[in-house]
């Protein structure tokens, strides 16, 4: 346990705060890493539209990934950001693929990632501060997945 935490919080509350914040510090550097994969391996009639879209994603997520690491080294913890971290990855069949196939899966991985920090918003109803960058972050998610959700909807 940190020998410090955040005022406000107990030693207990401060790191479980962290432990909540570190599964979705794995689930956002995993998130990033899917995008950019996509990035590399879009191809097809929408490439362009569907390259040029995700790499603001890309840039997002990370810096998510961030400012959800900077919060675990406030509360007393230590991030943990290594491929190796990832205890849950996220399951991406594709690898070069046509535009809509990459959507459809990404559409799935957002679904995952957004319930998982909806998870995390309300098991941290103890610490608001961080509460608050996962409600922040979910929004500008589900708005990622809104642009993806587009694209499948036209081509329906």
């Amino acid at each position: 346990m940190a020998t410090f935490t955040v005022p406000g919080l107990s030693a207990e509350q401060g790191a479980k705060a962290a432990e909540i914040l570190q599964g979705r510090l794995a689930a956002y550097n995993d998130l990033h890493l899917t995008l950019k994969h996509v990035h590399w391996n879009v191809i097809g009639p929408n490439f362009i539209s569907v390259h040029e879209m995700i790499d603001p994603q890309v840039e997002l997520v990370r810096g998510f990934a961030d400012e959800v690491a900077e919060r675990i080294a406030a509360l007393g913890g230590s991030p943990k950001g290594t491929v190796k971290s990832i205890t849950d990855p996220i399951d991406y069949p594709l690898g070069i693929g046509g535009a809509l196939d990459h959507l459809k899966a990404l559409d799935k991985v957002y679904t995952t990632v957004v319930e998982g920090n909806r998870r995390a918003i309300a098991d941290l109803e103890f610490d608001l501060p961080s509460q608050d960058i996962f409600i922040g972050a979910t929004a500008e998610l589900e708005k990622f997945q809104w642009f993806i959700r587009a694209h499948l909807e036209y081509q329906a």
